[in-house]
């Protein structure tokens, strides 16, 4: 039955995440810069002046909401996107991308990542504005809003958009077990055990009590801690692989020629002909690149959706920035660490050391911190992890009280909460496989929903740029709904 499964499961993992999967991918980071007319290109000076630029700057952004305000704060929201996204991929997906696919893959892996920018861009924008408020005051927003409300809005595709909605639900709701709870877990206890001889057993207790703590007090718990626990571990990280660089600084010629060449096969990964070479590079970039940063697959997209903000292209503009600080400043970080230690012969792109995953970057840190450089990658998996677990718990949520309702959210926090322990003791070849192709799945509807409504998309975008940029006197589009839109218009004159 398993190898059935297994069969099943490496036929549709292969359809998604080959030619088709990375296709629709890089098409629709095209399609989305193209209407755009080249936002992260065109505006990037703006862009950082409202994101990363106004941190310090902006009380509002990091301003936490009242008590009876359900929503978070843009920098928050940020923060628990951010969790979800920077997690394993950064070290053990971009070892992978490396072994299988040479320095070049790292290249490919930079291109998904600047068209992914407006990928991840155009959901937020239709996240914020396709959101609607729950019950208990809450936003809700996500793919399956827009699919349903946007793309069902279209003349006869009332119930195309409806079943899309669900599919990409469902999909979502599977993933958030495998690849944002017990993929995540396991690489945790097996990093403490390796590490710290700290039995798995005992890593998934005590993961299951702080998990409890945290995810059964709702988002705004779950953004209070990832606000205070992604910046610190991104800045760990990043401050180890910048020792790095420094060490190294005078092998960055090579190290970046080497990506060059790679990226265009001058020489293969493999040593093998041009065309296989190029191949390789491009899908293991691409494939990486997606998993690392999560663009076009339509899951941070529900935490941005929970901000305070009421212009649409401001979260936008946090998406764009959620995908350069992974991909372009994290993953690079960690491929020159990889690249420029002698894991890697520069000149013919092929692998010297024998290590694989978080051990390849362990390996890599150990030639400047010894015995503490592996110690320090299983500690950085541990944050980076067990954040990306509390960022996947709000997807899931969304998810299933999309499909089952608000009143149900217990249910679903502890079954993921128990699931933890699982993740921690068993072997999880097939979930991981299991997880990437659910999380694969996912895109697809997704995509569909951002493609199809990329003339509203470029009409919001538009419009926001000719009032704040060009200050031109035009009314916002704030929200597809006339409450919410009424709503918005007082506040925006705060902006």
């Amino acid at each position: 039955m398993t190898e059935t499964i297994t069969s099943i499961n490496n036929s549709v993992n292969g359809f998604v995440w080959g030619t088709f999967g990375i296709a629709l991918l890089f098409i629709a980071g095209i399609i989305m810069t193209v209407v755009n007319r080249g936002f992260q290109f065109t505006h990037f000076a703006h862009w950082i002046k409202n994101t990363i630029g106004a941190i310090f700057k902006d009380k509002k952004i990091t301003a936490h909401t009242g008590k009876n305000n359900k929503a978070i704060s843009q920098f928050q929201s940020l923060c628990t996107a951010l969790a979800a996204t920077i997690g394993t991929g950064n070290i053990v997906g971009v070892a992978t991308a490396i072994i299988s696919g040479g320095p070049g893959a790292i290249f490919w892996m930079w291109i998904m990542a600047i068209f992914g920018m407006m990928t991840n861009y155009s959901e937020n924008v239709l996240g914020i504005y396709f959101r609607r408020k729950s019950p208990k005051g809450e936003w809700r927003g996500g793919a399956m809003y827009y699919l349903k409300d946007g793309l069902g809005g279209y003349k006869g595709m009332k119930h195309v958009g409806m079943i899309l909605a669900i599919l990409f639900s469902v999909f979502c709701l599977l993933a958030s077990f495998g690849i944002g709870n017990m993929s995540q877990i396991n690489s945790i206890a097996g990093n403490m055990e390796s590490a710290f001889n700290i039995p798995k057993s005992a890593s998934g207790i005590v993961l299951v009590i702080i998990a409890s703590i945290v995810i059964l007090g709702g988002l705004k718990r779950v953004a209070a801690v990832t606000e205070k626990l992604v910046p610190i571990m991104s800045i760990i990280y990043i401050i180890g692989a910048l020792v790095i660089f420094f060490v190294n600084i005078g092998s960055v010629p090579a190290v970046f020629s080497a990506i060059f060449r790679g990226a265009f096969a001058v020489k293969s990964a493999a040593g093998g002909i041009m065309g296989y070479g190029i191949q390789k590079a491009i899908t293991w970039g691409f494939k990486r690149g997606a998993f690392s940063n999560e663009a076009g697959l339509g899951s941070s997209v529900m935490v941005h959706s929970s901000s305070n903000v009421k212009e649409p292209v401001r979260q936008g503009m946090w998406g764009i920035f959620e995908v350069f600080a992974d991909t372009i400043i994290v993953c690079t970080l960690t491929a020159f660490a990889i690249l420029s230690t002698g894991m890697v012969d520069l000149e013919t792109g092929l692998m010297i050391s024998t290590s694989e995953g978080s051990g390849l970057v362990g390996e890599a840190f150990s030639t400047l911190f010894g015995g503490f450089g592996p110690k320090f990658i299983a500690i950085a998996i541990l944050l980076f992890a067990f954040s990306t677990v509390l960022g996947w718990s709000h997807y899931g949520v969304t998810a299933w009280q999309y499909i089952f309702g608000e009143k149900t959210q217990i249910i679903y926090k502890i079954l993921f909460v128990v699931v933890i322990y699982f993740g921690a003791t068993m072997e999880l070849q097939l979930a991981w496989d299991l997880s990437d192709t659910f999380n694969g799945l996912m895109m697809i509807p997704n995509l569909i929903g951002v493609i199809s409504l990329s003339p509203l998309v470029a009409k919001i975008t538009k419009n926001y740029v000719d009032r704040k940029i060009r200050g031109k006197d035009k009314e916002p589009m704030l929200s597809k709904f006339p409450e919410y839109q009424e709503e918005g218009k007082t506040a925006n004159d705060e902006d």
